[in-house]
């Protein structure tokens, strides 16, 4: 790879799952990586990947106070940060009421303040240099709902929504904002990763006990290739024009497909009444005017 081909990335949570895929995917490919992990041990294991290339750093992304110094020592082993991954996080199984409010801010913490405290940390860098790319790894639960893990889902819509949001803010710095939205992959995001609620209420038995029981016999047995999922990232890096949303797997584009006619179909049969609620409910509105 030529120099002015290689990009730096500094990709959050490398130690296992999606996160080490992706990272060892840009090393193959010839970029330089900065990799976040949580233990010394594991910073050892990534160094040795491709010495001179992949760079540890410890970090606990729910410290948010520790991301601007985490990025700049990032620039300082390996460059200018061209493109953040947004990667670490986890999910957390168990039904709204069974679950605590402790629970919802630890999701939170991980999935949503964390990714904010870096993208806020990269932000000034990127702005001044007029280019980056920031990926945001969210879910097709980013888009999609499924029972039994309300505040993983809602996490997930958050950062959705504040990719696209800072996308438009940042467009015109020559910085483009992806939110990443990988289905089922053979992780370890639905076993040891997963933080999973204790059952408690009976009413909730029909519901929550076939999606427990089915989602622990899938694990490691999900369709998608972590390997591939870090070429269809590189893909999207090298892109000149990089899609807001991009969903990986056959499963998330299937549920996602099925939402939308869904919305479409519940759109269509309540729009007398969402119309109805206009002073002038029958003058023709733009996009101009709402913006």
């Amino acid at each position: 790879m030529a120099n002015a081909d290689r990009k730096t990335f500094l990709i959050t949570g490398v130690s296992s799952g999606l996160g080490r895929a992706f990272a060892a995917g840009a090393l193959a490919a010839g970029h330089r990586v900065v990799g976040t992990v949580r233990r010394e041990t594991d910073a050892g294991d990534f160094a040795a990947v491709a010495p001179e290339r992949a760079h540890p750093i410890l970090l606990d992304v729910t410290d948010l106070n520790a991301a601007p110094a985490a990025v700049a020592e990032a620039e300082q082993m390996a460059g200018p940060i061209d493109v953040l991954v947004n990667n670490a996080g986890y999910g957390q199984e168990g039904v709204l009421e069974e679950s605590s409010m402790d629970d919802l801010q630890r999701q939170f913490a991980a999935n949503v303040f964390g990714p904010v405290a870096m993208m806020k940390a990269v932000l000034p860098g990127m702005r001044q240099r007029r280019r980056g790319h920031i990926v945001n790894v969210t879910s097709m639960g980013g888009f999609i709902t499924l029972p039994g893990i309300a505040f993983y889902c809602g996490s997930k819509f958050a950062l959705e929504g504040i990719s696209e949001a800072l996308g438009k803010e940042v467009s015109g710095f020559g910085i483009r904002v992806t939110a990443l939205a990988p289905g089922q992959f053979r992780t370890e995001w639905a076993g040891r990763s997963m933080d999973r609620a204790v059952r408690s209420i009976v009413d909730y038995d029909a519901v929550m006990d076939p999606i427990r029981a089915a989602r622990q016999a899938k694990n490691g047995n999900q369709p998608g290739d972590p390997t591939r999922a870090a070429q269809a990232l590189l893909t999207l890096i090298d892109s000149p024009e990089p899609p807001v949303r991009l969903f990986l797997g056959d499963d998330a584009l299937l549920l996602v497909e099925q939402k939308l006619e869904s919305m479409k179909a519940e759109i269509a049969a309540w729009d007398a009444l969402s119309r109805s609620t206009s002073f002038n409910s029958h003058e023709p509105l733009t996009a101009t005017a709402i913006q």
